[in-house]
């Protein structure tokens, strides 16, 4: 059993990845750490974990961990990567792993040093949903793949909250903009060469808080938008010249609606139903992460590699780079 310490107490890890690391079948919670004990105690009892400490340093120094899950902020995430590795401890992070992609060379260089394993916790890539995508799309099922669309949107206006704290990594392309990139990227093996981009940003916050994205991959383009001051809204369509699918709860899976794809013909006379029944991606992703720990360089465990990180960073460098100018901009 792998044994997790958990680096803060935030609302992704209570409400999603502490219960799957501890609904799964190799790996479980052994410390939580937070920078206030009591929040750090209160956290650990109600998943009846064992150890509570009131530093993040304290829990990296003991032995009572063999991995740190991170759902800090993002500006803090390389930071901690990095001193996980050095602590000789395994490093899932949560996305966005960091704000440009010339700082993941740095966690590379920790990893490697220090022969542990760190990803990047894309949840989506481990879902049984977007594998079907992706090998739908390998089989020639929707033809040859001509245009993806997608949106991700959600209303938030809290300033209290991180999304919308720019010292903190906030705004909408760090936080879901990433989520079309990568499941385009995932499901077809392929990275975009050039991106035209819109982006707004509040008034107030100064974070971004709506992109319009095109991306040439070459072969087919990807157009999507994202926001956190719009309507809830979740949507990725890949549209061949045979048919397309629809993905119909892209990345809340189960919780955002059913987890279904709809694989539909080029006259729309006839269409497929895949259901996933109770997916739970992200108990796949830890129990996937704790193979690739325990396997090691000899395993085949496909996890979000560091190097996968980087060029999905890099697309969010340029629609940045591309909304501050007309015309395209090279990834």
């Amino acid at each position: 059993m792998l044994r997790f310490g958990i680096i803060s107490t935030a609302k992704i890890g209570r409400d999603n990845v502490v219960p799957a690391i501890q609904d799964a079948e190799n790996c479980v919670v052994t410390a939580v750490a937070s920078r206030d004990l009591a929040r750090a105690r209160e956290m650990a009892d109600r998943f009846s974990v064992p150890h509570a400490f009131g530093s993040y340093e304290e829990m990296l120094a003991s032995d009572l961990i063999d991995a740190v899950y991170i759902p800090l902020p993002t500006s803090q995430h390389i930071e901690w990567s990095i001193k996980s590795a050095d602590a000789g401890k395994h490093v899932l992070c949560e996305k966005p792993l960091a704000l440009k992609s010339g700082d993941i060379d740095d966690l590379i260089a920790a990893r490697d040093r220090n022969r542990v394993v760190v990803t990047e916790a894309y949840m989506i890539t481990y879902s049984p949903v977007w594998q079907k995508v992706r090998s739908l799309i390998d089989e020639g099922a929707i033809g040859s793949l001509r245009h993806v669309q997608g949106a991700f949107t959600y209303f938030n206006r809290d300033p209290a909250n991180m999304r919308n704290v720019p010292e903190l990594g906030g705004g909408g392309l760090p936080d879901i903009g990433v989520y079309p990139v990568m499941g385009t990227r995932f499901s077809t093996g392929k990275e975009p060469l050039w991106i035209q981009a819109i982006t707004e940003r509040d008034a107030d916050f100064g974070t971004d808080i709506y992109s319009s994205v095109k991306a040439d991959f070459g072969d087919f383009e990807l157009s999507f938008y994202i926001s956190t001051q719009m309507a809830n809204r979740q949507v990725m369509v890949f549209h061949g010249t045979e048919g397309y699918i629809d993905v119909k709860s892209p990345f809340n899976a189960n919780r955002w609606g059913p987890e279904e794809i709809e694989l539909a013909d080029r006259s729309h006379a006839e269409s497929r139903i895949f259901r996933f029944q109770d997916s739970r991606q992200y108990k796949r992703q830890v129990e996937a992460f704790a193979r690739a720990v325990t396997n090691g360089k000899n395993g085949k465990e496909e996890i979000v590699t560091l190097e996968n990180s980087k060029l999905n960073q890099k697309v969010i460098d340029a629609i940045y780079r591309a909304s501050e100018k007309d015309g395209w901009e090279a990834v």
